[in-house]
């Protein structure tokens, strides 16, 4: 499966379970809007590592809403910590799904540790977390987004990066447009 098919999919749940969504730097964060462009949607253009640390940070703060963060094996690799965070944690508003594609996507398709012997979900495991899911098949994961709203799923995917353009926000667009969205009352959402 291709990445832009892994988050299609988790653009769909978001849209199932009007979650907010946190998407992970660089290319995959214009798969994203191509895919699914929604005022839910905060496109993260730099601060790579830190997806998984503010779709936490808002499940810890926006208990009453469901929040669902994209981040990459690069970016988790970066900031192993917040694995231990999460489960640490263990909010039940928060799911992250890491799709690992072996590589820096954004930077040329260098390898990761991914590529070799990592295991992200083994090191989710191996941090706490109690529930990782792992899977690189779409229809797996359709069924494991549909019946998880919390825990950690590590998708594999191919690597490459789809041809899409660039987001025509301004960061500060983005940012307004996202908080306006979540700081609304939990009973008008």
């Amino acid at each position: 499966m291709k990445r832009m098919d892994a988050i299609s999919e988790i653009a769909e749940k978001a849209i199932d379970s009007n979650a907010l969504l946190v998407g992970n730097i660089g290319i995959p964060c214009k798969e994203l809007h191509q895919a699914c462009d929604m005022v839910n949607n905060f496109y993260m253009l730099g601060s790579m590592g830190l997806a998984s640390s503010i779709g936490l940070g808002l499940a810890l703060s926006l208990p009453e809403r469901k929040i669902i963060a994209i981040d990459g094996d690069g970016s988790v690799l970066m900031n192993m910590g917040s694995l231990a965070t999460i489960a640490w944690q263990a909010p039940e508003n928060y799911l992250l799904v890491i799709v690992d594609n072996g590589a820096y996507g954004s930077t040329g398709n260098q390898p990761t540790a991914t590529s070799k012997q990592t295991n992200l979900a083994e090191v989710a495991k191996g941090a706490g977390n109690m529930k990782v899911y792992e899977t690189d098949s779409k229809e797996d994961l359709r069924s494991i987004l549909k019946e998880n709203d919390n825990g950690i799923v590590v998708v594999r995917v191919l690597s490459g990066n789809a041809d899409v353009p660039n987001i025509k926000m301004s960061p500060e667009d983005i940012l307004k447009r996202f908080m306006d969205e979540s700081s609304r009352p939990s009973s008008s959402v």
